[in-house]
């Protein structure tokens, strides 16, 4: 593939291809129609096989290891959400207010799964803690994000409010909680042939925020979203996410040192505990809202790729430490 796209790997390079499909080729009508549908179908599918693929018995495995798991769930779930309304006066001014609803979104969310693990591995740091942090935040998140969205939208006064109503309760139960559960359900006989297939469940994975991001992307063309967005805002964001990102494995950092945890369960907190999941927040915001809100979902992209940058770097730089430490 010819050009900068030659360089980025295949979820960065998909994600690329559908924000400039959504951009050029914009679907309206029966059309969006379709594609929205399309979208809410790989929804329910994407949690399926995340139920089939979760063991039970890792996830008991890496509970035991407490202390760790719990600095991750607190670093997820309390630091960030607690950290991002007390940097408003700082970021406020940088992407406006409408994004800024996005920001207080991003720190609600889940950690990642696949990246965590895999830059942990890199690493190397205590690969069963982290997938063990990874999945169990998952599952946290279907519980704690639209809870955490709803009071930080209503007490800072941003966006239009995460209202948790019987109807949103009703939708995160269609598209998320159900087919996870059918899935955890459905594992003796589909885990084996899932595992089989390893590749093509991870390109399910990968097609699926493929189609969210051109779905929301095509949306915003056709309603005229992109005229309203300065490119100061733009750049506003990646400063931000830098900003939330760093203080946050900067926190974990001093945390991890004062708790005298080691170098692999100190590399699994920070990468578990500072990343944000776009497979997961995408179709949760679908689950909230019942719509992609680009105000929403474009800070969690941007914050998504400066994490995948910042975290490959760091990984690089553990690696090397390990390797000239090592006995020759």
């Amino acid at each position: 593939m010819p050009g900068f796209l030659s360089r980025l790997d295949r979820f960065t390079t998909g994600i690329v291809l559908a924000v400039l499909l959504g951009l050029l080729l914009p679907c309206s009508g029966a059309g969006a129609e379709v594609f929205s549908w399309l979208t809410k179908a790989a929804v329910v599918l994407l949690f399926f096989l995340y139920g089939v693929k979760l063991s039970r018995e890792s996830v008991w495995e890496g509970l035991l290891h407490w202390r760790l798991q719990g600095l991750v769930v607190f670093a997820t779930f309390i630091l960030f959400p607690l950290l991002v309304p007390l940097l408003r006066p700082v970021l406020e001014p940088l992407v406006g207010s409408a994004l800024f609803a996005g920001l207080l979104y991003v720190a609600c969310l889940p950690s990642t799964v696949q990246s965590s693990i895999a830059f942990t591995s890199v690493a190397g740091g205590n690969v069963p803690a982290a997938v063990c942090s990874a999945s169990v935040s998952s599952l946290l998140g279907v519980f704690t994000t639209p809870l955490l969205a709803g009071i930080l939208f209503s007490t800072t006064a941003v966006g239009d409010g995460a209202a948790i109503g019987m109807d949103t309760v009703l939708n995160i139960c269609g598209q998320v909680l159900l087919p996870f559960a059918c899935g955890q359900l459905a594992q003796p006989l589909l885990r084996a042939c899932v595992g089989r297939h390893a590749p093509l469940v991870k390109l399910n994975d990968q097609a699926t925020i493929w189609l969210v991001v051109y779905t929301a992307f095509s949306s915003a063309t056709a309603n005229g979203y992109w005229q309203q967005l300065g490119m100061y805002h733009l750049l506003g964001l990646v400063a931000a996410s830098c900003i939330i990102l760093g203080l946050v494995q900067l926190i974990l950092y001093g945390l991890c040192r004062a708790l005298r945890f080691n170098h692999a369960d100190r590399v699994a907190i920070i990468f578990c505990g500072s990343k944000k999941s776009l497979a997961v927040g995408a179709p949760i915001m679908l689950a909230i809202f019942g719509q992609f809100d680009n105000n929403l979902l474009l800070p969690l992209m941007i914050f998504h790729q400066v994490q995948l940058m910042v975290c490959a770097r760091l990984a690089a730089v553990w690696k090397r430490r390990a390797a000239a430490h090592e006995p020759s």
